[in-house]
């Protein structure tokens, strides 16, 4: 009778064992599960909007549509972006503009670019609101964090991202000067651009006469800029444009709204308003609708050294 038992109780403790065992597989140092909990598609529909950490980037390939935007979004076969840091929040409900499609299977997402077209991804999920998208034809992975609009916080990323709503606009015209604060070389500068050429921003600087069309204008000095932060306010800037025949020109940045900002020049005291001219809005890394500008190059890069390209952190297939 004991015997029994026992061969009893070591059956019921085999046939536990069993059925809790699932199949884990080790990958390249990953543990990943091929049996996921949900679809692919509720995973990405779990959040509105999915932030591309630009920074979290690992390889040295480039996505084009991945590096220019700040939010994806999967709606119902349809991708959305927010390219564009203007209108951010407000465009289209705050998804941004559609982009092109998307199908979703396995552990798959097959991307239709209205202009780049056809590309492919890995999915995996790194934990309840971040996925890893791995390009396996450029061998790179970019990192997206899940939000829901309601708790996404616009402002902060465009004011963490400002040098590229600087370069959203063809110019900016100079349409208000105080009437106090010392003269300086700046006040003959009637308007500025700023362009990106990948890791070191380029700014051009115009004396023509208020009015002229930006696409008219002529550019008397080009010079590199940079944009810095202040301790304490997010909202406030500093701007620095580097002009080599006299100095560096130092200002505190604040943006009034998205088409108009303020420098105020601390060595001057004097206080000016610029006012964009010609909204770019950006489809995709080198391509604009319904423009064209030297500042095509337009794209968002890694504020820190690109990470060896290999994957360091455990991860769910999905």
């Amino acid at each position: 009778m004991k015997t029994v038992k026992l061969l009893s109780v070591f059956a019921l403790m085999a046939t536990m064992l069993t059925s809790c065992y699932t199949e884990v597989i080790v990958e390249d140092d990953y543990v990943v599960n091929p049996t996921p909990a949900i679809t692919i598609n509720q995973l990405l529909n779990a959040y509105e909007l999915w932030y591309v950490d630009i920074n979290e980037t690992i390889g040295y390939g480039e996505s084009p549509f991945l590096q220019i935007a700040f939010t994806v979004s999967f709606r119902n076969g349809t991708l959305y972006a927010n390219n564009n840091l203007v209108g951010i929040g407000s465009q289209g409900n705050g998804f941004g503009i559609p982009i092109g499609y998307y199908n979703a299977y396995n552990m798959i997402l097959d991307i239709d670019h209205d202009i780049d077209g056809y590309d492919s991804f890995d999915v995996y999920q790194i934990d309840n609101n971040t996925i890893e998208l791995y390009n396996p034809f450029n061998d790179t992975s970019y990192f997206l964090n899940g939000y829901q609009r309601s708790n996404f916080d616009y402002d902060y990323v465009f004011y963490d991202n400002i040098q590229y709503f600087m370069q959203e606009y063809e110019a900016w015209e100079k349409t208000y000067t105080s009437s106090y604060g010392a003269l300086n070389e700046f006040d003959n500068e009637n308007f500025l651009q700023f362009l990106s050429g990948g890791n070191d921003n380029i700014f051009r600087s115009s004396q023509d006469p208020n009015g002229v069309n930006p696409n008219n204008l002529y550019w008397d000095y080009t010079g590199s800029y940079g944009v810095g932060n202040t301790i304490g306010n997010i909202y406030l800037k500093t701007l620095t444009l580097d002009y080599d025949y006299f100095d560096n020109e130092f200002f505190e940045l604040s943006v009034i709204n998205d088409q108009r900002i303020e420098l105020l020049h601390p060595n001057s005291g004097t206080v000016y308003q610029f006012t964009g001219r010609g909204y770019i809005e950006y489809l995709k890394e080198g391509t604009i609708i319904d423009k064209s500008k030297t500042s095509a190059l337009k794209k968002r890069v890694q504020h820190t050294n690109k990470k060896e390209n290999s994957r360091e952190n455990t991860r769910n297939q999905v």
